[in-house]
């Protein structure tokens, strides 16, 4: 199930549109280790998930940010063998946890800001099994209602860094 939302992909576009040099337009710097990167990239979860409905959300929004950015992912690696090692985010993510009454505000929070690209994974998402299903039952709640399991956020450090806080690393 993708954890696109299409109130926060619209927020962000309308930044990108009105904001050159946002983060969909940020390029892999060479060198620098992932915490000194201009841009910072975290999945957030609801620490009260079952471990694997927790790695759901975290891999479905990663999908729906590969998808969005994909100027996060490096290059492809050769190993000394010459196989070939799929590039990964250049900026690192880390995963981190909240309660659901946190994720709520951090979304909110989130999508107020500029060059702050925003997915989550409303609780829908993972109790449909057919997406159209999904779509139907996302268009029927209201914002305020929604459960969100899951939100990831994309861009510049210091304001990721401003909005997540203290936040515990994903257990």
């Amino acid at each position: 199930m993708t954890a696109h939302n299409d109130t926060a992909h619209n927020h962000t576009a309308h930044h990108d549109a009105a904001h050159q040099g946002t983060v969909r337009d940020e390029v892999a710097p060479t060198g620098l280790s992932t915490r000194r990167a201009p841009l910072k990239w975290v999945l957030v979860v609801d620490e009260d998930l079952p471990a694997g409905r927790a790695v759901n959300a975290a891999a479905c929004m990663a999908a729906a940010v590969g998808r969005a950015l994909p100027h996060l992912l490096g290059g492809d690696g050769r190993d000394a063998s010459g196989h070939v090692h799929p590039g990964l985010p250049w900026a690192g993510c880390s995963v981190l946890a909240a309660d659901a009454a946190t994720l709520h505000s951090l979304r909110e929070k989130a999508t107020a800001k500029e060059d702050v690209f925003v997915v989550d994974m409303p609780e829908p998402a993972q109790t449909s099994r057919i997406y159209d299903e999904y779509l139907d039952l996302l268009a029927g709640t209201k914002h305020e209602d929604l459960t969100y399991h899951a939100v990831g956020l994309v861009g510049p450090r210091n304001r990721i860094g401003k909005l997540v806080g203290a936040l515990p690393l994903l257990r």
